[in-house]
């Protein structure tokens, strides 16, 4: 199972990572090699022969932990302004710890001093980062150079040949600790590159974790235990109609959602249901998902704006509707012609007062089916837009003026409050549609008073809002939903397209249209999101 671990190509498939944690050993272990050879320096020089080092050849013992703190040192050096060739290095640096060791041994009478048992942790730092056969190179000439120098005291002493024993064993020790801790050095190499690997991995996933949240429709908040949210997309921003807070209370999103989470949270609440956004005015389908491991306490919050599927079932709707009305306007406005032209002979030759009421009903009818053609057509025409700056005080007091004068009604009913140096980009012709069938339906329903319509613009951090508000019984609750669907008038002579027109229109010169709710009376609003202009 090790060598099978050892062998994957996916786990020693990046020498490079594993070759700077090689020479970060290796560095560290040459910090040890300065140690001991500073001690033995400073020992000998501070105690002499009380230690029994260098009890044999003192001389030879000072000048080999000299030299040895020396080259200690000069790998450091080396090791910092060249690092390359790892192997030759390495092998340097442990054939320099055989030969003082050993030296060393040798000045402090031989096996008995216990020098020869620091080469145990040369050889082991050597087996952490040796690749290959090399550990068992370093062992074996740790092993020659040990019975050599016990051979030396057996030649030349008169030691006896059982002193070879003890010898004999630290040699097989040698071995040992090179396979054993090589064999443990790789299985944390490889697991320090699993452990790299699912690090990035892990890094990745939360990346993309991160762009799905930001990129999708839904609004999406990520709710703690405390319910503090840690983290959201921008598409709540628009749900709440401003800047939503960062690393805030829920409640401070909204209290309802706040209160719905607590519930949901104790087994009370439903995980799915639909709320109100009174900042923006919206219809939201809200979702709970625990989230996290077992046992987690994060909660996942979906909020789908609801205006977004009428939205498209509205634009399917029209779509149909559009390709019908393009095909057969031609034929059915010259039947209304007809039936118009012969309302006016009918009406010319008879003078009977119940003949002239039958005539004008006829000919109401037909303007009211030119006039739901024409606005059909007129959606056809809504990508036409021709931007332009429109100095918006100027343009609600000329428009006031026209509007006034052509319905014969008195100028004080209506209050505008819009800042004089306030500038739009919006298509004149689109805009002036927009407004007419805003400010006709707040008269329609308004109480005819002084400033019984008010149109009012204001400034938000990330929008900006042009309010048509009047005073009349306002829409009912459930009707608001269908305010913006083809054909819903509860005006006895509409159409029943006036604010669907006037909707798309805003879309199209990058607005939106949205009714908000309020205890007396109505109020539309044209909402301009400045991180989208």
């Amino acid at each position: 199972m090790a060598e099978s671990v050892l062998s994957s190509p996916s786990l020693l498939s990046r020498p490079s990572d594993a070759t700077e944690s090689f020479w970060v050993s290796l560095r560290y272990f040459n910090f040890y090699r300065i140690s001991v050879a500073a001690v033995f320096l400073l020992a000998v020089v501070a105690y002499g022969d009380l230690l029994n080092l260098g009890s044999h050849a003192p001389r030879l013992f000072s000048v080999v932990s000299s030299t040895y703190l020396t080259l200690a040192i000069g790998f450091q050096v080396v090791m910092r302004k060249w690092p390359e060739y790892f192997d030759m290095q390495l092998s340097t640096h442990v054939i320099v710890d055989i030969l003082a060791l050993v030296l060393m041994m040798y000045a402090s009478s031989g096996f008995r001093s216990g020098i020869g048992v620091m080469l145990l942790t040369s050889l082991a730092g050597a087996a952490l980062v040796s690749r290959g056969a090399l550990m068992l190179f370093y062992a074996a000439l740790a092993s020659i150079a040990l019975l050599l120098e016990q051979s030396y005291w057996v030649l030349t002493h008169d030691a006896g040949t059982a002193s070879f024993f003890q010898p004999g064993l630290l040699s097989i020790g040698y071995f040992a600790t090179a396979l054993i801790t090589n064999q443990l050095a790789q299985r944390v190499i490889v697991n320090e590159r699993v452990a790299r690997q699912r690090g990035t991995d892990l890094a990745d996933q939360l990346r993309i974790n991160q762009l799905v949240i930001h990129d999708v429709q839904d609004a999406i908040l990520v709710v703690d235990s405390n319910g503090l949210v840690r983290q959201q997309n921008p598409a709540i921003d628009a749900l709440m109609g401003c800047v939503a807070p960062e690393l805030d209370q829920i409640e401070s999103y909204s209290p309802d959602l706040a209160a719905h989470l607590t519930r949901w949270r104790n087994g009370d609440g439903q995980a799915v249901l639909m709320l109100h956004f009174p900042g923006s005015g919206k219809r939201v389908r809200a979702r709970f998902i625990a989230a996290g491991v077992e046992g987690g306490s994060y909660t996942l919050v979906f909020l789908e704006d609801q205006s977004r599927l009428q939205d498209q079932a509205q634009q399917l709707k029209l779509a149909a509707l559009g390709r019908l009305t393009a095909n057969i306007a031609h034929e059915i406005r010259n039947p209304l012609s007809a039936i118009t032209h012969a309302g006016d002979l009918l009406r010319e030759e008879s003078k009977d007062a119940g003949r002239n009421r039958l005539v004008a009903i006829i000919r109401d009818n037909a303007e009211r089916l030119d006039r739901m053609v024409r606005d059909v057509l007129e959606l056809s025409r809504r990508d036409r837009i021709q931007l332009q700056a429109i100095d918006l005080a100027a343009f609600l007091s000329t428009f006031i003026d026209e509007f006034v004068q052509r319905n014969s009604i008195d100028r004080s009913v209506f209050f505008v409050d819009v800042p004089a140096d306030m500038s739009i980009e919006f298509d004149r012709v689109h805009f002036n549609q927009i407004i007419w069938n805003l400010v006709r339906n707040a008269w329609r329903h308004c109480r005819k008073q002084v400033a019984s319509v008010h149109i009012l613009f204001q400034r938000r951090p990330n929008q900006l809002e042009l309010h048509i508000v009047d005073d009349g019984d306002g829409i009912p609750t459930h009707l608001q939903s269908q305010l913006f669907e083809p054909f819903f008038t509860t005006f006895s002579s509409g159409t029943g397209l006036g604010l669907y027109i006037a909707r798309e229109l805003c879309a199209a010169n990058g607005t939106s249209l949205e009714y908000v709710d309020r205890p007396v009376g109505a109020n539309f609003r044209i909402l301009w999101q400045l991180n989208q202009r």
